[in-house]
């Protein structure tokens, strides 16, 4: 199927994002610690994570164009997540230091079972945006916009920065956040997390609340990601689905998953193309990055993101 998303030519950038930066303390458990008990990590880990800064490196990785905006705090935490970003090659041009604020992190226990994690974290309020603060600029210089959702008010700035540059605007959500109505009707491509439709609509059924998610606020595609079951997308009033790929050596840590899985289906937009190539590169690059702790170890590089595509398709194919 054709997407239904039509992008401008060339830009200064293939990808621009405005969104979470953080950093990620992995703890590797041997199984999900019971309440009160005591339990042995057998691995830690410090990296760089956040929802649009990671998406923006994977697409970086890939040989596009990325630029993100986002605020680090002051300290040793917010100059590792900044270097890393960097040291990537994404342009920081936009990025702004709060000075006395503490950066966003996140402790992240991981299931040495099934690479599973559940994540505790916090923000410092210092890092939020109002939405007379927003790079608008940035928005003109992409030829998609991809948001996290987080500080709605700043992002639908950004979003009708975009359009009226003729930029087409993803998000991945996962949460509802104050201000999140007025947001969605501005963003072209949404796909979330597989519980955030019930959150929004209130409905239990995926396709249905999916389906009120459409029908409410007009996004051209909708969808959600869902983990070791890959990925749902709504579009012309056909859903489709596409399976995850299985991890190679088997899933070491799910975290960051879904932004890879948005850096994946961006990569197909730009290359134009159909919705379900567009999902399987998506599953692709979210299964690549599972081989290792943390959320852009192991996200590919273009050669190695081909080989893998290749070689699904010729073990589907029997």
């Amino acid at each position: 199927m054709r997407l239904p998303v039509e992008l401008p030519g060339e830009k200064d950038f293939d990808a621009v994002g405005f969104g979470l930066n953080a950093v990620d303390h992995l703890l590797v458990v041997p199984h999900y610690p019971a309440f009160d008990t005591k339990t042995r990590f057998s691995e830690y880990e410090k990296s760089a994570g956040g929802q649009t800064a990671t998406a923006m490196v994977a697409l970086q990785r890939l040989g596009l164009r990325t630029a993100y905006a986002g605020r680090f705090g002051s300290d040793e935490d917010g100059q590792f997540g900044l270097l890393s970003l960097e040291y990537e090659g994404v342009n920081l041009n936009y990025a702004e230091t709060i000075e006395g604020a503490n950066t966003q992190v996140a402790f992240i226990i991981i299931d040495a079972r099934s690479g599973e994690r559940t994540i505790i974290w916090d923000r410092d309020e210092r890092l939020s945006y109002r939405a007379d603060e927003v790079p608008t600029e940035l928005a003109s210089r992409g030829r998609i916009l991809h948001l996290d959702a987080h500080d709605p008010p700043a992002c639908v700035e950004l979003a009708r920065a975009a359009h009226a540059a003729g930029a087409a605007v993803t998000a991945d959500i996962d949460n509802v956040y104050e201000g999140l109505p007025e947001l969605l009707p501005l963003i072209d491509v949404l796909i979330t997390s597989s519980e955030f439709p019930q959150r929004l609509t209130g409905i239990s059924d995926l396709r249905t609340a999916l389906a009120e998610i459409k029908s409410r606020y007009g996004c051209a595609i909708v969808g959600a990601t869902l983990g070791a079951n890959g990925a749902i997308l709504l579009c012309q009033g056909q859903f489709i689905e596409s399976p995850a790929c299985e991890v190679p050596g088997g899933c070491r840590d799910t975290t960051g998953a879904g932004d890879a899985f948005h850096a994946g289906f961006i990569f197909g937009m730009l290359r134009e193309e159909d919705l379900e190539t567009c999902m399987r590169l998506g599953n692709a690059v979210a299964a690549l990055k599972c081989r290792a702790l943390g959320g852009r170890a192991a996200l590919p590089e273009l050669d190695e993101l081909k080989d893998f595509c290749a070689a699904e398709i010729s073990m589907r194919r029997g």
